[in-house]
C-alpha cells in the first residue's frame, strides 16, 4: 500500500484492527511522547514507553529517518507495529515550516502533502508545524506577509483534509515570541491552525511564561513538556525548570483542557532539529511529568 498523494490511504471498513484512538467523551490530559528521544528503534521505543504508562507517540522518527522520508514499507511496518501495542499516535511530528521563508515554498508544499497523507493513513487528524525562519540580517516584520501566506495556505489544505495543525513557537522562526504567535493564530484565524505551547521555547528567548500562556491559552491545543533552566542554559525535567509547568498543567486542567501533554525532554542532546534523552533519562522525564501531574491532583491517562 503506497502511501503518497496519488495514492492516499483509506482504511476499509472491516479493517479489524485500527490504531488506538485516545480521545475520550470526558476533558482529559493525555500523554504521549517523542519517542525517538528514547531511541531510533521503534520496538525500543514502544517498549520503554509501555514500562512507563504512555500508549502515544509524537512521531518525528524512526530509524534514523524523519517521518516525512520513511519508505511506505516502513510505515506499513511501524502501523502494524502501533496496532499491535494499543498505540496512538498524539501527532505527526513534522518539520513543515522549519525552512527559510525566501525558500521556494512548492517544493515545501509537496512535503506537506505528504505528511496530510501520513495523518489520514495512521488515522492521526494532528500534525505538528513551524512558521519559517527568518533572515536575521531583516527586521522580524520585514518577512510577515510572506509568513501569513504560507500559514494561511497550509491552514487551507489542513481543514479540506479534516486535519488541524499544532503551532510550535520555535527561536529563529517567526513565532518565536508569543506576540507572533499570537499573530499568526489571530490572522489565519482557522479552525485549521492552533498552537502547540512549549514552555522551554519560550523560555530560552526569555518570554514570560505567565505572559504568553494568558495570550495564548484560547488557542492551545496541544503541550508539550519540555522545561528550561535559564540559569543553568539547559533542558531539565517538568516542574524543575522555569516552564512554570505545575501553574500550567494545573491552569489547563482546570480549564478543561482536552489534549495531549507530549514529553520531549532534549536531557541529553537539545539541537535546532534534533533532541535525545535515552531510555535512563526517559524515565527521569516521565517521572517528573507524573509528579507534577500527581502534586495537583491532575487525572491523566
Amino acid at each position: 500500500m503506497e502511501v503518497s498523494r496519488r495514492t492516499a490511504y483509506h482504511r476499509p471498513k472491516d479493517d479489524p484492527k485500527p490504531i488506538a484512538t485516545p480521545e475520550s467523551d470526558a476533558p482529559m490530559i493525555r500523554l504521549s511522547a517523542f519517542a525517538d528521544e528514547i531511541s531510533q528503534d521503534p520496538r525500543e521505543q514502544i517498549d520503554v514507553l509501555t514500562r512507563h504508562g504512555i500508549r502515544n507517540i509524537e512521531f518525528r522518527a524512526i530509524h534514523g529517518t524523519n517521518v516525512l522520508d520513511l519508505a511506505d514499507a516502513r510505515h506499513e511496518a511501524f502501523r502494524d507495529m502501533l496496532r499491535d501495542a494499543g498505540f496512538g499516535l498524539s501527532a505527526i511530528g513534522s518539520p513543515i515550516g522549519k525552512i527559510k521563508i525566501d525558500e521556494p515554498f512548492e517544493p515545501h508544499l509537496d512535503r506537506f502533502a505528504r505528511a496530510l497523507d501520513l495523518a489520514e493513513f495512521y488515522d492521526c487528524p494532528r500534525i505538528r508545524v513551524f512558521s519559517f525562519y527568518l533572515p536575521p540580517e531583516k527586521p522580524r516584520d520585514a518577512s510577515r506577509d510572506e509568513v501569513m501566506t504560507r500559514m494561511a495556505e497550509l491552514a487551507r489544505r489542513a481543514l479540506a483534509r479534516g486535519t488541524t495543525l499544532m503551532l510550535e513557537n520555535e527561536k529563529g522562526i517567526y513565532g518565536e515570541s508569543a506576540d507572533h504567535v499570537h499573530d499568526v493564530l489571530a490572522t489565519v484565524a482557522s479552525p485549521a491552525l492552533r498552537h502547540a505551547f512549549d514552555p522551554a521555547n519560550y523560555v530560552e528567548v526569555g518570554q514570560p511564561i505567565e505572559e504568553a500562556w494568558t495570550l495564548l491559552k484560547p488557542f492551545v491545543a496541544h503541550l508539550h513538556v519540555k522545561d528550561y533552566s535559564a540559569r543553568e542554559r539547559r533542558c531539565v525535567p517538568a516542574g524543575e525548570g522555569d516552564g512554570l509547568f505545575p501553574r500550567l498543567l494545573a491552569d489547563a486542567a482546570a480549564s478543561g483542557y482536552d489534549g495531549f501533554a507530549v514529553l520531549e525532554p532534549h536531557l541529553v542532546v537539545a539541537e535546532q532539529s534534533f533532541g535525545f534523552t535515552g531510555p535512563e533519562r526517559f524515565a527521569d522525564a516521565a517521572d517528573a511529568l507524573k509528579r507534577v501531574l500527581n502534586d495537583q491532583s491532575i487525572s491523566f491517562a
